[in-house]
């Protein structure tokens, strides 16, 4: 990696909405603006992950229940930075973070395409578990 391309990392570093609904649009992802501004006052914390020139490259949000469970959710890279260890990045800074607030487990849940991601790179393990779509 170039000096140009030096990623930083931060935990609960300012994130606009309009950021957040760039980073979806950049992977084909459907973006709906103000889900940002709605959702982040109910996180333990986030992390943000910028390039050199300062844009939104890598997301992930960590929600908790107060207490011992925080739930990864809302993985995301930026489509032309993916496949350079962005995302493993950003779950690994917010697994400290989750840790160092007390929190005993985290969940994360996903589709079957990001088994080898969650599991392999990122350290999780199969659980049973169950969910309702509503």
């Amino acid at each position: 990696m170039t000096a140009a391309e030096e990623i930083t990392y931060a935990w609960r570093a300012p994130i606009t909405d309009d950021e957040m609904v760039g980073l979806v649009r950049s992977h084909g992802g459907r973006a709906v603006a103000g889900w940002w501004d709605r959702i982040q006052r109910h996180s333990l914390g986030w992390v943000a992950a910028r390039d050199a020139a300062g844009t939104l490259v890598g997301f992930v949000n960590v929600a908790w229940d107060g207490g011992d469970h925080a739930f990864l959710i809302d993985t995301k890279t930026r489509g032309s930075y993916q496949h350079r260890g962005i995302g493993t990045a950003v779950v690994r800074l917010a697994v400290e973070h989750a840790r160092a607030a007390g929190c005993e487990w985290l969940h994360v849940d996903f589709e079957p395409e990001l088994r080898r991601f969650y599991f392999d790179a990122c350290g999780f393990r199969p659980t049973d578990a169950g969910l309702i779509r509503l």
